[in-house]
Formats: C-alpha cells, structure tokens, sequence
C-alpha cells in the first residue's frame, strides 16, 4: 500500500507519514510518445503512422499498434524493474493519444487504455509513475521527441495551443486524482522558449488550473532549453519539483571518451550544479529527469566492449554525483531497440531483421540525431555547407536554442526534418502485406520475454537505487557558475 500521495516539504519529497521518499527510475522510453531511434522508423511520429496506416489499412494499422502498446510494456517489465530496486518510472505521451488536431478538445477515451493499464501494473510492484506530456500541441522544441515536424516551437506563439494543453491535463487530472501511486505530473518535457519568459508565465496558468482539480499531486516542472536553464524563473510554486536534463557529451559517438580523468570528472558535477543552480539557490528538491549514455553496437564499433565499460563508467560517475546530493532521478530509457535502454529488442527478432538494412541506410544518412554516427557520405554535404552558412552569417550560429550552433541546426532542419519525411513511406512499405499473425510477431518482438538486458547498465543503476550516507549541499562556486551550457543534450 502507498502512504498517501507524495508532496513536497521543503528540499524533500515526503509520503503521508512524512517520512522521505526518494524517486529513482526510468523514463519508459518511446512508447505513448514514439521516438525514431527508439524503434527504428525515420523522421517523426506522426509522419510514421500515417505512412504506415496507409501501408497496412485501417484494421491492420490498429491490431498492430495496439499489440505493440500492450507487448511493449507488461506484468513481467514491471516485475523486472522493481526487482533493480527502482521505484519510479516516467510515462511520457503525445498528446494526440487524447484529442485530435481537427477535433480540439474532445476527449479520446480509448487514449487511456494501456495508460491505465501500466499505471495499474506499476502499482502493484510498488513502483510510482509521473505522467509527462513528451509532445505538446504545437510543439514545445524544435525537436523529433515533441513529433515537431516543423522545426519551430510554434506552443510558444498560439495561446490556442497552451490552453488547448491547460485543458488536456485538467482532464488528465479528473482521471487521476486520489491516485496515491501517481508521483505526480510532468506538464511538459524539454520546453524551448527563444525568449525564455514565456514558460514560467505558462506555469504560473498551468499550475492553478491542474489544483482546482487536483490540489494533491507533485507538479515536475522542467527548465526551459531542454531543462538546462532557469532564465524568468523568479519563484517556486507550492508542491513543485523542479526538473533538469543532465546528459553528458562523452556518452555519446561524436563525444570525447570517457576515461575517469580528474578534469572530466569534475566538468561532470560542474555541469549539474550549473543546472541545478535554481533548485539550489531556492531550497527546493531537485529531479533530473533525463540523462545517460548511448551505447556502442557490436555490428558497428570493433571496440564496443571498451566502449561501453567507458559508458558504464561515465554512468556510474554521474550516479555518484547525484547520491551526493541525494537528488531524484530518471534515466533516459527502459526500453528500445539496442541504442540506450536498459532491456532491448534481441537482433535477431522478426523486428529487428525486417528493419535492419533501413536502419543502416539512416545511420549513414544520418537521419536520427540521437546516438548519430560519423558519416563520409552525409558530411561531405553537410561540412562545406555549414561553413558557406557560417561565412556569409556569422551570426546564424548563435540561433536559439544556442547549444546548437549551425551544424545541428542544418542537420535538424535538412537532415532529419526533410530529408527524413521523403522516408517514412520506404520504411511503411517493409509492412506491406503481413498477415495479422505477421504483425503480432513483429510487435511481439519488443515483449519483454524476447528482449535482452542491457547488465552492465542495469548493474549500475541497481547499486545506486537506494540513498545512502548523508546528503550533502551544494555549493556553487564560481567555476560551477561560469561553466559553459555546452551541447550537454548528446547530438
């Protein structure tokens, strides 16, 4: 039995009975808010289904994204996930399970079959869920994880769109409210605001409108540009969680190595207290919602056991960091097809084999921006177009979000926004004229009985579930406050 719903007391999370309760965990991964490089399609979600319902037909199209729903997570993950001693797992979702662009603010009843579902399953493996709306309408960043196939976060510039999203989760609240094993509400991941003010100013309208309803849940607020900066925020709200996103550019192929160096060491807890600076300054508990390393592939790197032992390292090394300060976490992701998650779809399932030639086509066309690999054939494009932009714009590099610089501003926009779309349908036609039974294998591929586990992983985040010793505070130095906001997103 939960004690009561979780609340905020301080620089702690505490149950009913007051005594403290510290949230360790995962995001679940691209389940109710897909993701490419998480199972495989090019571009963005939204591009995806509709290629593929126009592959499969309608009857089709439903039995097997509604098979992939329910394999993709169950009885048997849930049982895993507590067995690590974890104790939260975050859900994030498209708004668009919900309501409908061309039919606003009607509920979609049937978005909460498997939500509910895998709130229940969690529940009865003690495990809490915070519920986190990934994609927003409109598009909160300028990214493929907010299924934003424009480029620009235009949530910023409709009121329509933020109310349209006040209205969402006040009904997400009537669902859920008195739920004691629900951590609490994550009302949007990895906001990017060009001019910063206008995400506390949302909080300030999203907050009260969820506690008319739900006066009790935890609100896990994220900083704006992808949860690393506090710019506007001038107060805390009550019963709020303050969110960072602590990824490390040496977790990923175009980062350097990680070799446990005293230097890299300490850039590593300069780069969270810089994000965590707000949370400190104001004496409020601190999630980080999102960090980890991507790994190396065996098929791909002839030093991936290396690679990897320096990616666990790294993991490890940040884990310590946050039992210093005694911090919530939830690392980037439970599930995918062999890039990041803790349990994975084995390559020699029917998924994995039917994808695995397209998946090398958008590796060297460097289609994902999250775990990308070098590329001759995409930089001999992409390199002298960058300088040509560069040289005539000297400015265009500063663009918002500015961590970016140009490169990753063409890769986003050319790349992975349009070249990516002309794509979704050649992956859609890898389905044409599977049988029923076909596609249940194919969804069943990402069931947890035919996925492996990720050990060295999981071995890490296991020793680090629980806190010990005693917490220490953080002190900003000035070195901590002068440290750059490197491109610590991992792209």
């Amino acid at each position: 039995m939960a004690t009561g719903i979780l609340k905020v007391d301080g620089e702690k999370v505490v149950d009913e009975k007051g005594a403290t309760v510290v949230l360790r965990g995962a995001g679940i991964g691209g389940w109710m808010n897909m993701e490419n490089f998480i199972t495989g399609y090019p571009g963005h979600e939204h591009e995806h289904r509709a290629a593929m319902l126009k592959v499969l037909g309608k009857e089709k199209y439903e039995y097997f994204f509604d098979k992939w729903l329910e394999y993709y997570f169950t009885e048997q993950d849930a049982k895993f996930f507590a067995s690590l001693g974890l104790n939260c797992i975050r859900i994030p979702f498209n708004y668009r399970h919900f309501e409908d662009d061309m039919n606003p603010r009607v509920l979609k009843e049937d978005g909460f079959k498997h939500l509910d579902r895998v709130i229940e399953l969690c529940a009865n493996e003690k495990i809490y869920t915070i519920l986190d709306m990934h994609t927003v309408p409109g598009g909160q960043n300028p990214d493929w994880h907010s299924d934003n196939a424009t480029n620009q976060a235009q949530f910023w510039d409709f009121k329509d769109h933020q109310d349209r999203t006040i209205w969402l989760w006040e009904q997400i609240a009537k669902r859920y409210k008195g739920n004691p094993w629900i951590a609490g509400y994550n009302p949007i991941n990895e906001p990017c605001d060009p001019e910063h003010w206008r995400l506390p100013a949302f909080y300030d309208r999203i907050e009260p409108a969820i506690r008319k309803i739900d006066p009790n849940h935890i609100l896990w607020l994220d900083g704006n540009t992808f949860a690393m900066e506090w710019k506007f925020f001038d107060k805390i709200l009550p019963n709020c969680v303050y969110a960072l996103h602590d990824y490390s550019m040496m977790g990923f192929p175009t980062g350097d190595r990680f070799k446990g160096t005293e230097e890299q060491c300490t850039k590593l807890e300069r780069q969270f207290k810089r994000k965590a600076e707000f949370m400190t300054k104001n004496k409020t508990p601190i999630w980080n919602g999102e960090f980890g390393p991507v790994y190396a592939n065996p098929r791909l790197d002839a030093d991936a056991e290396a690679i990897n032992t320096e990616r666990y390292n790294l993991l490890s090394q940040q884990l310590s960091v946050y039992d210093k300060y005694q911090i919530h976490w939830s690392i980037w992701l439970y599930k995918d097809i062999g890039v990041q998650g803790m349990v994975y779809t084995n390559p020699e399932s029917a998924w994995n084999r039917l994808i695995q030639t397209f998946l090398d086509k958008k590796r060297g066309l460097q289609l994902d921006a999250w775990g990308k690999y070098p590329s001759k054939e995409a930089e001999e494009v992409l390199d002298p177009l960058v300088h040509w932009i560069d040289k005539v714009s000297p400015t265009a590099k500063d663009t918002y979000p500015g961590p970016w610089a140009t490169e990753r501003h063409v890769l986003r926009a050319v790349f992975q926004t349009f070249l990516s779309k002309s794509f979704a349908a050649e992956f859609a036609e890898l389905f044409k004229g599977k049988s029923m039974e076909e596609l249940d294998a194919l969804a069943h591929s990402f069931h947890y009985d035919e996925c492996l586990q990720r050990e060295g992983l999981n071995k890490a985040m296991s020793s680090h579930a629980k806190v010990h010793g005693e917490k220490q505070s953080i002190v900003m130095s000035k070195e901590d406050e002068d440290t750059s906001m490197e491109m610590e997103q991992g792209q």
